[in-house]
């Protein structure tokens, strides 16, 4: 029997050869041509009336290309007209393109920071945002039809079949422009360490930071399937490389993208990598700060309640949203949003795309940087002496196979209190979170796809912390 294709938090993901096969990834395709078609037969359909474009794309990984290729053919049987971007490319400038050639969406071959053996699907529909779970539930259900069917597709011989193809850079260095003061970073001559991790952020990131006019040092810039052996991840293991430079004097920054360019990581002028939590706060006080925007602010669940604290300082409204940039992406559509972010290290702001993008992080923080002249830890402490200190810290802890369910039921049956914290609020917006008093937390959330539950923590002291986190992992053992 099949193995269903199934579209998680952000597209379809698997082993490449093992269920990531030309096949596989041809089903797929159809399933979304399904959907589009259906869709554009609607009277109400924003799609009725744009070209039958769909925008494909992939990152630096094995047979990306070669798998976009194979489903631009699949789309143009079914009377679609499939545009491949002329190299890899990043995932917020894939949504941009889409959004610019009014697409009817988009269809992205990355498995952003996973693992070398991993390939991934990402379909966006025609606002560049991460499909919702409305719209991948009809293309799981068509890809099923099809399944049954026994659909097959006989396509070229792999990697032969020819595809329009367009540059997308121009258009988004323009959008870029507009948004992030480059003659500011100019003006300062920042020295910045750039890690592109072997991905989609080289010829973006660097280009945009040497034409401000800052000195630039590329890490890793050539493309490579294996990552250099590594996750393509610039969080604190990734971006150690950036760190050691930054001490030893040869940048005053460290900035990073992943795999396919929406995520971000930054190095501050000490050598430390701040947090994904610390840049969305230090965002959003640039932004409301040095330009006087006002709006909202959008976070998930697990993300640092600093965010709602420095929120407070200027009398901006907080959403709450589920794990997945697609719910943050519904919000900055519907209303003027000043940056909405997550803890697992993307972010976006108002006016650009409703989609993560590193290469923007990245950009605004060294124009904070430039503007305050100094460090960026320096304007966090000083943020601290308003708001009170916020210490996070997130646990991966393996639980035993047969004991999931039960602790699960366990922790949605609610808890009074978690260690010696008295529990003042049960929240199941996504997975199960117990406030605590002074705006201390913890929250579960139970992998998909492994014998683990996630265990996000947040204290107002270091003592809390390490006192929450005993409670968490003895909470977990039965």
């Amino acid at each position: 029997m099949a193995t269903p294709i199934k579209f998680g938090t952000s597209g379809w993901r698997g082993i490449i050869a093992q269920d990531f096969t030309f096949d596989n990834v041809r089903l797929a395709t159809r399933g979304i041509a399904d959907y589009l078609l259906a869709e554009r037969q609607r009277a109400d359909s924003p799609l009725r009336e744009r070209p039958p474009i769909v925008i494909l794309a992939y990152d630096t990984r094995f047979l990306g290309r070669e798998f976009a290729l194979a489903a631009a053919e699949v789309l143009a049987h079914a009377g679609l007209k499939p545009l491949l971007c002329n190299r890899d490319t990043p995932t917020p400038v894939v949504a941009h393109a889409i959004r610019t050639r009014r697409a009817l969406g988009g269809i992205n071959f990355t498995a952003s920071h996973n693992p070398a053996e991993y390939q991934g699907l990402k379909f966006s529909p025609c606002n560049g945002a991460p499909a919702p779970p409305e719209v991948t539930q009809q293309i799981e259900q068509a890809i099923a039809r099809r399944q049954a069917e026994g659909w097959s597709f006989q396509g070229s011989v792999i990697g032969t079949y020819t595809c329009p193809t367009f540059d997308p850079q121009p258009a988004y260095f323009r959008q870029v422009r507009k948004l992030v003061n480059l003659e500011v970073i100019g003006r300062r001559r920042l020295k910045v360490a750039v890690n592109v991790c072997h991905g989609t952020g080289r010829g973006y990131l660097d280009t945009l930071l040497r034409e401000a006019g800052a000195r630039v040092l590329v890490l890793n810039e050539k493309p490579d399937p294996l990552f250099g052996g590594h996750h393509p991840e610039p969080d604190a293991t990734g971006m150690a490389e950036v760190s050691r430079l930054v001490r030893a004097g040869k940048a005053r920054l460290g900035l990073g993208t992943d795999g396919d360019a929406d995520r971000f990581g930054v190095v501050d002028a000490d050598g430390r990598w701040l947090t994904p939590n610390q840049v969305l706060v230090l965002t959003l006080y640039h932004l409301v700060k040095h330009r006087g925007w006002k709006g909202s602010v959008v976070r998930t669940v697990p993300t640092s309640h600093q965010v709602d604290a420095v929120a407070a300082l200027y009398g901006i409204r907080v959403h709450e949203t589920p794990v997945g940039f697609k719910y943050i992406g519904a919000l900055m559509e519907q209303e003027p949003v000043i940056v909405g972010g997550e803890e697992s290290g993307g972010l976006s702001i108002r006016g650009h795309v409703p989609e993560k993008d590193g290469i923007l992080a990245c950009l605004l923080m060294a124009e904070l940087v430039a503007t305050e002249n100094r460090p960026l830890g320096r304007i966090l402490a000083d943020l601290e002496k308003q708001t009170g200190p916020f210490h996070t810290e997130r646990l991966n802890i393996r639980i035993v196979p047969e004991q999931k369910e039960a602790i699960l039921q366990r922790l949605a049956a609610g808890l009074d209190r978690i260690g010696p914290f008295k529990v003042q609020q049960f929240i199941t917006t996504d997975g199960y979170k117990f406030i605590l008093p002074n705006q201390e937390w913890v929250a579960f959330r139970a992998s998909g796809t492994e014998p683990m539950v996630r265990c996000y923590i947040e204290a107002r002291s270091e003592r809390n912390l390490a006192r929450l986190r005993k409670a968490c992992q003895e909470l977990l053992k039965l």
